[in-house]
């Protein structure tokens, strides 16, 4: 099973969320994205960054979920894109990316605002009893697919989900043959954006953002179809 870990408060007031955003490229984010360079931690790029500021400045989300922590990177961007006392629930299931996860978060002084769920998604999202404005799907892409029941179980309406990497080098959009390594996660792939855009419930938009970005509007019960 999986346990819910929050670090303790370190008293940090800065850039937290309601407030002022940190920057990509600056400050501890730039920190943490030589980190991941060097370490070859996969985090979002600059471009996939800045649309996510600008859907949270529109959004401005009071809770958002994100599957796929990593070493915080993105958790700590979208903190500042929360609406004043938002919270950020995220799941991470290795052991090492947990523990950066935390200090960074720390470093961050946002304890009391994200809080990290160790544990794999496939298990956390069917025990999670909570609404969210935003999900964002960051995890392993051939997974996506499994996830996404209980990611529309927990989107409100009016809510949005962004769905990272989802063209997978251009393989997923490609009409060439695809390495037998590489099929099941195109194929679970093409079959996740097949799902999202036949689902009357929602509308979406594929992007060629970095290396493509899905998003997913959850219609209000006013805007289904008849």
């Amino acid at each position: 099973m999986f346990e819910s870990e929050q670090t303790e408060r370190s008293g940090n007031d800065a850039d937290t969320c309601g407030g002022k955003m940190m920057k990509p490229g600056k400050g501890l984010l730039k920190e943490m994205e030589q980190y991941a360079c060097r370490h070859h931690v996969p985090i979002i790029n600059r471009e996939t960054a800045e649309l996510l500021i600008v859907l949270g400045r529109l959004v401005r989300p009071a809770r958002i979920l994100e599957i796929g922590t990593a070493i915080g990177y993105s958790a700590i961007l979208l903190s500042g894109i929360l609406a004043k006392g938002g919270r950020i629930d995220t799941i991470e299931r290795d052991e090492d990316m947990l523990a950066k996860a935390h200090e960074n978060i720390k470093r961050a002084g946002l304890e009391d605002t994200i809080a990290v769920i160790a544990g794999d998604a496939s298990d956390v999202l069917p025990c999670l009893d909570k609404s969210y404005d935003m999900i964002f799907m960051d995890a392993a892409k051939g997974q996506y697919i499994g996830f996404l029941p209980e990611c529309l179980r927990m989107l409100r309406n009016g809510g949005l989900l962004i769905s990272d990497n989802v063209l997978y080098k251009g393989m997923v959009a490609s009409g060439e043959p695809v390495g037998r390594k590489k099929r099941t996660i195109v194929n679970n792939m093409r079959e996740y954006l097949d799902t999202l855009r036949n689902d009357p419930s929602l509308d979406t938009s594929i992007l060629t953002v970095g290396d493509g970005v899905a998003l997913s509007y959850k219609r209000l019960e006013t805007e289904m179809d008849p």
